[in-house]
């Protein structure tokens, strides 16, 4: 949701990142800067084997198509398996509230009905085809939920109104992790020191599970809610099918161990941005890799992503955000120790901000960007060293003697590899390769091309330019 920018989640990774370029501790040669070696992983949460090599695509289902609807979405069902993607992340999927909304047809985050979906989309009918199809497929199904808060008209205001925060015998808008309440006039806070909220949230959440199949959920502001709701729900999930859970947060690690298996890489996302204005060298990504692998348990992985829907809505375009090098940061985000996020319309070039509270269809064109997607989501399928977590490799710095311009790494998982040169500059550099352990030949997953990689060898890159070589 557009509020978490700007909260204390990015602010403290945004005050993190204003000090990595004094603090590198580059790592060289055949240490990782990463962990993703399964003999050490630490036990956390239940996991499912679909998600190893797994990619994520959001479906914002108002702006996916003109007609703004599950059917329209579920004819797209092909064509989004042949791009590769694995789970369909979809917003918020709930009828809205429309009392205090700034703009019709709404908020999808204030949420009015907790066991319905929004008649604008279709039918609980026509949403369990969808998750059906998308599962013939071989695809899996996760939505948005909205635990914090609900719309002013949420059912639960009239019928449960202890079960809201209240401050001065008004209802409250959200409370950050701050205690501080948010400017939120369309939502009201829930309270969760009353146990039947919890227990109404974990028997709603149930609900989706256990009616529509689907596979799981991504949690806004997941920070917001109490963290012993967390370990309550998870079991309680489980127990009907082990599912897979995503948190809009990044700042709590105990997340890993009481419900989530996967957060956002906010600070990866910011930093990127920092670099791409030329505000951060390219080396700053080594000291955020160690202090990642430093607060986080081992096994974890992240969501790495260059626009979602905030940041599309609130922020920029990739092209605003990145300029030139929009194709360069994907390439970097896509093949780090994580999971790749397509945002929809990204296939297609997705040049504009799409409207958060209004309608504002996509423009599909030709799907001018397909190929370069389908290129890496076919490379994370096929390579093991890119699967997530500890079913991929370590992330193994590259020395160029550029480092301050050109991010270089490789990855390795048993006999498969892959390496990753990227300038992240808008000016040519002449590289060399130092270090040991990624030798060999390979081919270049854009231009198809062979090549034989070594230690000291030198050559030219353009502005923003990018190479992945597989073996």
């Amino acid at each position: 949701m557009y509020t978490k920018i700007g909260c204390s989640a990015i602010a403290g990774s945004l005050l993190f990142l204003s000090v990595l370029s004094c603090k590198q501790t580059p790592s060289t040669g055949n240490d990782p800067t990463n962990t993703s070696d399964s003999s050490v992983v630490q036990t956390r949460i239940p996991t499912v084997e679909w998600a190893k090599n797994a990619t994520i695509y959001e479906v914002n289902t108002r702006q996916f198509s003109e007609e703004g609807t599950f059917k329209a979405v579920e004819q797209q069902l092909t064509r989004l398996k042949e791009l590769g993607v694995d789970i369909l992340w979809f917003m918020p999927i709930h009828p809205i509230s429309k009392e205090s909304q700034r703009t019709l047809p709404g908020n999808p985050y204030a949420v009015e009905d907790y066991k319905a979906v929004n008649p604008e989309f279709g039918t609980l009918a026509d949403f369990k085809a969808l998750v059906k199809q998308a599962h013939d497929l071989g695809m899996h199904v996760i939505i948005d939920w909205v635990p914090n808060h609900t719309g002013r008209a949420h059912t639960w205001v009239k019928q449960h109104p202890d079960w809201y925060t209240r401050i001065n015998g008004k209802l409250s808008p959200p409370i950050d992790e701050q205690g501080k309440v948010t400017d939120r006039p369309d939502v009201v806070d829930l309270n969760y020191k009353n146990p039947q909220v919890r227990t109404a949230m974990i028997d709603a959440m149930q609900f989706w599970v256990r009616e529509c199949d689907i596979d799981g959920y991504r949690c806004e502001v997941a920070g917001y809610v109490p963290d012993d709701f967390w370990r309550e729900l998870r079991p309680k999930l489980d127990s009907i099918k082990t599912v897979f859970m995503l948190a809009e947060w990044e700042d709590k690690p105990e997340h890993f161990k009481e419900c989530f298996n996967m957060n956002y890489g906010w600070s990866s996302y910011q930093l990127m941005k920092l670099i791409a204005k030329g505000k951060r060298p390219a080396s700053a990504i080594d000291s955020l890799l160690s202090h990642n692998k430093q607060r986080f348990p081992r096994g974890y992985y992240q969501m790495h992503f260059t626009q979602n829907h905030d940041e599309n809505a609130w922020v920029g375009t990739g092209t605003e955000l990145f300029g030139n090098g929009v194709d360069a940061f994907t390439v970097l985000a896509f093949t780090f120790d994580g999971m790749p996020l397509v945002y929809n319309g990204m296939e297609s070039n997705l040049s504009k901000r799409l409207k958060f509270y209004e309608k504002d269809p996509i423009y599909w064109g030709n799907y001018g960007k397909t190929d370069f997607y389908k290129t890496l989501l076919t490379l994370k399928h096929r390579n093991r060293a890119l699967w997530n977590g500890p079913a991929g490799g370590a992330l193994i710095k590259i020395p160029t003697e550029k480092d301050d311009k050109v991010y270089a790494f490789y990855r390795q998982q048993e006999n498969d590899r892959v390496i990753v040169i990227v300038n992240l500059s808008p000016t040519p550099q002449t590289i060399r390769l130092n270090g040991d352990g990624f030798e060999g030949v390979y081919t270049e997953v854009f231009s198809r091309q062979p090549a034989e990689l070594r230690s000291s060898l030198t050559f030219a890159l353009k502005p923003w330019e990018y190479k992945v070589y597989t073996n």
